[in-house]
């Protein structure tokens, strides 16, 4: 046999394995490339509309690149996000721009070239916008966020200051009795030489629900509801204005919270809660100050940790937030208004004492970031556990939040009549 004829042709199995080889390659390389030019999925698409800012969330599988830009006349806000495919997700945006939007007319979306959608946003008057992306983190995945400010900031204390002040009304010449001045002191705060203003601070909200029922309550949207209710009751006293430091479902940095109550001179700072454990046989109410020197137990520790973490669930722009301020505020916590807060805490613990059981019989202290006006004394409520099926009933239920409200009312109105002075306290 010569040597041209020795080396065999291969057989067809031969011939047939290497095509099926070829055609695994092929496939496995197609299917990786599939992989990495996967569009983002998005999980879901939502909108925060409120008087400070309007915000934007999209929810996504994966970090997005987006970048944006600002055109006037008409104002109009151009987001294009990179490494997407326009779909019925975010279609959906559309829909859910509201027409009482205070800053947003209309939304338009398109696939403006391969991999990069482009949203417009055909705005009612000039804005600042803030684009940046969150981190996952609790029950969030990847999330992409616009918020909206107005380029002229608005006051939202404008109504709250134009409240006017009504002086003490004259006593009548004739000597009251030792029972009636006693009746008297305690149905209205006295010697109120100038308005009082307290803050109401109901926690968490929009992209922060705060803890959540076992029935699906939402911690943000009962304690709004009894934060409105207590601010009815307050206004009912004498010369006593109140700030809500939210007013509707959306998101508040916690240091936005003390600022807002720092920007109006409150005497008072109550932040409201309905907190949640691990176990649901968890019950009762609890009222918390700040401490200089560490929490007060193991369980205050606990939920002053979960509670400032609020930031990191709400979402905030870490590039924008004021490290240098959260410091002062720190040191410049005195000595004084942790007197004047667990005061004021003593006297809501005691009148929330008689409408639910006490979870603690002292007033709690630690390190609630807002709790830390240095000028303001302040407090924060746990009006009880929704985690608890039983008192998740009560939370929900308008007539134990009226009673809550009362309680709480009852419990401030009283510190302002033992501590008519103190209100008065600023910082020099």
């Amino acid at each position: 046999m010569s040597a041209s004829t020795s080396v065999q042709s291969p057989s067809l199995k031969q011939r047939a394995r290497r095509t099926f080889l070829q055609a695994g390659a092929t496939l496995f390389v197609s299917l990786l490339t599939h992989g990495v030019a996967r569009s983002a999925q998005f999980i879901a698409v939502r909108v925060w509309p409120a008087p400070d800012y309007t915000r934007i969330t999209l929810e996504n599988d994966t970090k997005l690149k987006a970048t944006h830009f600002l055109i006037k006349d008409p104002h109009r806000l151009v987001v294009d996000i990179e490494g997407v495919d326009l779909d019925a997700q975010l279609k959906s945006l559309i829909a859910k721009i509201d027409s009482n939007d205070p800053y947003i007319a209309q939304v338009r979306i398109a696939q403006n070239r391969p991999g990069v959608v482009r949203l417009v946003f055909d705005l009612k008057d000039e804005i600042h916008p803030q684009v940046f992306t969150l981190e996952p983190v609790g029950e969030y995945q990847h999330r992409l966020i616009f918020d909206l400010y107005p380029a002229t900031a608005r006051d939202p204390i404008a109504e709250l200051l134009q409240k006017k002040f009504t002086p003490p009304a004259t006593e009548e010449k004739k000597k009251p009795s030792a029972e009636n001045k006693v009746a008297r002191e305690e149905e209205t705060p006295t010697n109120l030489t100038r308005m009082v203003t307290i803050a109401i601070d109901p926690g968490h909200g929009g992209e922060d629900p705060g803890a959540v029922g076992k029935g699906g309550s939402y911690e943000k949207n009962v304690v709004l509801s009894i934060a409105r209710r207590l601010k009815a009751k307050l206004e009912q006293i004498p010369n006593v204005r109140v700030l809500l430091t939210r007013d509707g479902d959306y998101f508040v940095p916690l240091q936005v919270r003390v600022q807002k109550a720092r920007k109006v001179q409150a005497d008072l700072f109550v932040s409201i809660h309905a907190d949640a454990f691990v176990e649901p046989t968890a019950r009762g109410s609890s009222v918390f100050a700040l401490s200089e020197k560490g929490a007060s137990s193991t369980a205050a520790r606990w939920l002053a940790n979960k509670e400032n973490a609020a930031d990191l669930i709400g979402g905030i722009n870490i590039k924008t937030k004021n490290q240098h301020l959260a410091s002062v505020l720190l040191d410049l916590s005195t000595t004084a208004q942790i007197n004047d807060s667990l005061k004021l805490a003593k006297s809501v613990l005691f009148e929330i004492g008689n409408i639910n059981k006490l979870h603690r019989a002292q007033v709690e202290q630690a390190g609630f970031a807002v709790l830390k006006a240095p000028d303001i004394p302040s407090i924060l409520v746990e009006t009880a556990f929704i985690s608890n099926p039983e008192e998740e009933a009560k939370l929900t239920d308008n007539a134990y939040q009226d009673q809550m409200a009362d309680a709480l009312s009852n419990g401030i109105r009283k510190y302002l009549v033992k501590n008519p002075t103190l209100v008065h306290r600023k910082l020099t």
